[in-house]
Parts: C-alpha cells; sequence; structure tokens
C-alpha cells in the first residue's frame, strides 16, 4: 500500500515533466510516420505490370517469377503475378482479361496453343497496353515481343547430348508428346533441330517415333514396348519432362540402366536424381530466370525507348552429371 502511495506521490509531484516526455514521444512517433509515408510516395512505382503464367506448381514458374521479380526490383517496378494453379487455358485467358479491363500498364503472359489468346491480345495493343509473350508464342496476334527459346537450337543441344551419350553410334527413339497445351510448332522445329544434326552421323538412325497421351503411364508403356520389340533400340529422346521420368523409371524397373541412353527435358527433382545416378544421360531446357527476367527488360524498353526486338531468345540449357549439382541447389532454393 505505500509503494502505490509513493508512486501516485511521485506521478503528482512530477506531472508536468511525464506530461512532456510524452508530448516529445509522440511528436516524435508522428514525424517518423510522415517521413515513412513520404518515403512510400518518393518510391512509387513507375509502372504497374501484369504477369500471367501456366501454372503455380511447375518449377519452371517459380524460376520465371524469380527472374521476373529480381528485374522489377532492379527497374521500381510493380509486377502482379497470376496462374491458375494448374494448367487450365481458360484461367490464363481470364486473367488476362482481367489485365486488359484494368488497363495495366503492360502485360507477359504465357500462351497456350489451341485456345483463343489472339483476340484479347490484339485488344490490349487496342488500347495502348504493350503485351510480351512468354516461353509459347501467338506470331498471329499484334504482341510486341516474345521471349523464349529457339526450338531449333533445343533439338540441337539434345541431338549432341545423345552423340555424346552413345559414342556416335545408336537406334534412336523418339517420345513425343500431344499434349494441347505445347506449341505444334515449337515441337516439329525442335525435332528439326535434332534430326538435322544427327544426319553427319551415319550410324545414328531414329527408327521409330511414338506420340505419348497418358503422361508418364504412357511414357512407361511405350518404353516397354521399345525395351519388348525387335527394333534394337538402345536410346530414347523424349521431349518433355514428364515422359522423361517416366522413360527413366521403366528402365530402372527393367533394369536396362546403362543399356538404353536416355535424353530428355526438364530439371524436377526426379530428373536431376535419374541424371546423377546415370540413369539419364542428360537433359535439355529452356532458361525460365532469365525468361522472366528479359520478358520485364522487355516491357521497360516497349515504354521507355518504344523499341524491342520482336524475338528475345533466352538460349537452352544442358544439364548433365558435371553441373547436376548445382541444379539441385537451385531446386532446393526454389522450396524455400
Amino acid at each position: 500500500m505505500k509503494a502505490v502511495k509513493r508512486v501516485f506521490y511521485f506521478i503528482n509531484k512530477h506531472a508536468i515533466l511525464i506530461l512532456m516526455i510524452l508530448i516529445c514521444m509522440t511528436s516524435g512517433f508522428l514525424l517518423w510516420i510522415q517521413r515513412e509515408d513520404a518515403s512510400v510516395f518518393i518510391s512509387k512505382p513507375r509502372y504497374h505490370f501484369y504477369f500471367i503464367a501456366q501454372n503455380l506448381v511447375d518449377p519452371f514458374w517459380k524460376e520465371a517469377r524469380q527472374g521476373l521479380e529480381a528485374a522489377a526490383k532492379e527497374h521500381k517496378v510493380v509486377v502482379e503475378f497470376n496462374a491458375p494453379r494448374f494448367n487450365s487455358a481458360q484461367e490464363e485467358l481470364r486473367f488476362l482479361d482481367i489485365a486488359v479491363t484494368s488497363e495495366v500498364d503492360g502485360i507477359i503472359t504465357h500462351v497456350s496453343s489451341g485456345t483463343d489468346f489472339t483476340s484479347l491480345i490484339n485488344k490490349a495493343k487496342g488500347k495502348g497496353i504493350p503485351v510480351v509473350t512468354i516461353e509459347n508464342d501467338d506470331k498471329d496476334s499484334d504482341r510486341n515481343s516474345f521471349v523464349g527459346t529457339n526450338s531449333f537450337e533445343l533439338g540441337k543441344a539434345a541431338a549432341e547430348l545423345m552423340i555424346k551419350a552413345t559414342g556416335g553410334k545408336a537406334a534412336i527413339a523418339v517420345i513425343v508428346s500431344n499434349d494441347m497445351e505445347l506449341d505444334a510448332t515449337s515441337q516439329n522445329l525442335k525435332m528439326n533441330g535434332f534430326l538435322s544434326t544427327l544426319k553427319d552421323y551415319p550410324e545414328m538412325k531414329v527408327v521409330r517415333t511414338y506420340t505419348s497421351r497418358m503422361g508418364i503411364l504412357s511414357a512407361e508403356e511405350i518404353t516397354q514396348a521399345i525395351i519388348s520389340g525387335t527394333d534394337g533400340i538402345n536410346a530414347i529422346f523424349t521431349t518433355n519432362s514428364v515422359d522423361t521420368i517416366g522413360s527413366a523409371q521403366l528402365v530402372v524397373d527393367r533394369n536396362r540402366v546403362g543399356s538404353i541412353a536416355i535424353v530428355g527435358y526438364g530439371d524436377t527433382e526426379d530428373i536431376l536424381r535419374y541424371i546423377s545416378k546415370d540413369i539419364i544421360y542428360g537433359t535439355v531446357m529452356s532458361d525460365p530466370y532469365k525468361m522472366g527476367y528479359e520478358s520485364l527488360n522487355a516491357l521497360i524498353d516497349i515504354k521507355e525507348k518504344n523499341n524491342v526486338s520482336t524475338f528475345i531468345d533466352t538460349g537452352v540449357k544442358v544439364i548433365t552429371k558435371e553441373n547436376v549439382d548445382e541444379y539441385g541447389k537451385k531446386s532446393a532454393t526454389l522450396k524455400e
């Protein structure tokens, strides 16, 4: 009780001093708030861009987003990232429509084949909104630029891997996908690049070409047919990550590791593990980080220089046992 009385006595005796301290503290806090508001105002982004990816779950698009955000930070712009959880062309179109209606400063979008993105891209262009397509193109639209990989060069890189994997002598089976989300023109260019590189190696022949229709299960069934067949096939080239995994799994299950060389596509966790264990010789793929980074740079060039290349080639990544650990670390970072 005495302690409480002493506290009240202290407060009464020093009321003016305490009041002055509170006033100073409040003034300091208000000044800090004002400065923070001013800082936000000063650092207001120059542009508001809109990015539409194919899906939210594929590591490819997570890495593309990292590249995009790195460029956005450099240029002090805001990028709104949107994508369907899983592949859905209709959802992509819905996001594109939202971007056009919102009249954002620029749009970066993946284009799903077999679906009419053209009219919406043209509508955006008509409103003065620049559009950059990424990874998959819409050549018939009024898009300003396409950022992606030269599919012909991708095929060439795969053939070069196959030559190394087989010592320049092989009977090859190719597994391509009929997935409607894939650009048929791009797939054809990839095959042309592959075949044109092999033509200088008379002991390397593509014996059979298969079409995968059911993802991993289909690739496993095709690989089983290859192993059971009489064509003497000792090498497989797969053109997407799902089929690459399916073929590798079957080769392991049938104890044919070392007798069938696999060159595929992608850098998923399973693929990297198969490469490190010499089940897959190597894979080729696009560079998603660079795609994201360069697509935003393209929009900046359009907005500020009114000039940009209609095709920005982001190159081909080649993954073998020599550099697989590097990609494993990158894959772990994407999960964090």
